[in-house]
């Protein structure tokens, strides 16, 4: 045994933990998640604007409500916690969301007829694929979280990761391929199929799973009772107030780059809309390198080097700042400026803090006082999901400003790279206190912060 970021101590041996088969399968359920969400944030959003001709801020703002509904996690992990299986939760989740996301798909229909009926149904659907994402993909990272020996989870969180992109990438070509000719009833159809394909995918993939042992003794915990007292053991513990705060900027700096790296190819580096759609490719690309370099990292060291998943972080972190800072001074050299090395190594950079946060996140959800692995990633996930709905937005509008102020796109986007970039140095600085002890007369964590290890 050792602690997760501390100093070592002994114990009973613990189980051994998921499989490496069993945790591709519990990832290819979050893949099923991402195949479904993909359709609507991405090709209905398409759609609203182009097909039915309707304002961009309308997909734009059912997109961040789908976010914001997802405060609600903390609730579903609690009821994970506290309800007879996580398995139920990770299914009846994906039901809704491919029951929703179908919904969402037929308000198509309803806008031609009814702008008032079309957004008030496409309203409520997209309520509903916000608390179905919330309450199926809370159970599953917690029962992920659960099942996994601590030195594997670095890894797992890449798989899962990797897995996902793939499902949406999959997803992406085989819906591009069957949407034409394009008609509302085809996407309805279409959405719909997938919805139960993914759903399949996600029986097959949590099936026997709950059975598997835990890698804690959760009978040495007390067992979660009201949904207050477990959100105060979260608010209560230090290392998860520093864990939401860091998950917050950082995610916010992630999200606020999004919407700005495509019009800033094209604005400044004359890129057309399919050279900055390649962009993106590469961006991707490295974002896939940097989590494959952790997953290896955790598999073949994670248990000799408990620290590494923070290291990750740190240097995730600090390598997107410089990558940022590094695009805010491009604005000045552009189109001569390396955009596609830029962009490949923010990727990287990007990919790696974000799955080593992902793996980390997964080592403390173990570490409360009562057994409450859901409530923690409920109120991690919370703090993710916000801090995306409104960076999007932020990034849009800091953008927007800029250029009314400085009446120069090379400005404005050199300002906005900036202050990313100063999100992320903030991040990093935050990152490097967690798992320190804080500052008592005693020189280890507390007992709450044991975790195997070696």
């Amino acid at each position: 045994m050792s602690q997760a970021f501390g100093n070592p101590t002994t114990t009973l041996p613990l189980a051994p933990g998921l499989s490496w088969l069993s945790i591709v399968r519990l990832g290819l359920v979050q893949a099923a998640l991402g195949a479904i969400v993909v359709l609507t944030t991405s090709t209905l959003n398409r759609v609203m604007i182009v097909e039915l001709g309707l304002a961009a801020v309308i997909p734009g703002l059912l997109v961040g409500l789908h976010y914001g509904v997802q405060i609600t996690r903390p609730v579903w992990g609690h009821k994970s916690d506290t309800g007879r299986s996580r398995t139920h939760w990770i299914l009846g989740g994906l039901a809704l969301l491919a029951i929703a996301g179908t919904g969402a798909a037929a308000t198509t229909l309803l806008f031609e007829q009814s702008f008032l009926a079309g957004i008030l149904a496409a309203i409520l659907a997209y309520l509903l694929i916000g608390i179905g994402i919330g309450a199926s993909g809370t159970s599953l990272l917690a029962l992920i979280a659960m099942k996994t020996a601590v030195e594997r989870r670095a890894a797992a969180a890449t798989i899962t990761w990797m897995l996902m992109i793939s499902g949406i990438i999959v997803t992406s070509i085989v819906v591009g391929a069957q949407l034409d000719p394009y008609s509302h009833e085809r996407l309805i159809a279409v959405t719909a199929a997938t919805g139960v394909v993914a759903f399949g995918i996600g029986l097959l993939g949590v099936a026997g799973m709950e059975k598997k042992p835990s890698v804690d003794r959760q009978e040495e915990r007390a067992a979660t009772t009201s949904f207050r007292e477990s959100l105060q053991d979260v608010l209560e513990d230090r290392e998860a107030r520093l864990f939401t705060l860091f998950i917050f900027l950082s995610m916010l700096a992630f999200a606020t780059q999004d919407l700005i790296l495509e019009p800033y190819a094209g604005l400044l580096f004359g890129m057309t809309p399919g050279e900055t759609t390649g962009l993106s490719g590469t961006q991707h690309a490295g974002v896939l390198l940097g989590m494959i370099l952790v997953g290896i990292s955790g598999a073949f060291f994670g248990k000799r080097y408990p620290h590494l998943p923070r290291h990750f972080i740190m240097g995730g972190c600090f390598g997107s700042a410089v990558a940022l800072a590094a695009l805010a001074l491009s604005t000045q050299s552009a189109p001569l400026w390396p955009l596609e090395i830029n962009i490949f190594l923010l990727g990287a950079t990007n990919g790696a803090f974000a799955v080593a946060a992902v793996g980390t996140m997964m080592i403390l959800a173990g570490q409360g006082r009562k057994s409450n692995y859901g409530m923690r990633m409920g109120v991690w996930g919370a703090a993710q999901a916000i801090a995306f709905g409104l960076g999007g937005v932020l990034g849009t509008v800091a953008l927007d400003l800029g250029r009314w102020l400085t009446a120069s796109d090379a400005l404005a986007f050199a300002a906005v790279f900036t202050i990313e970039a100063s999100l992320f140095l903030v991040s990093t600085i935050v990152a490097t206190r967690i798992g320190r002890p804080a500052l008592t007369s005693s020189n280890t964590l507390p007992d709450a912060a044991i975790m195997p290890g070696e």
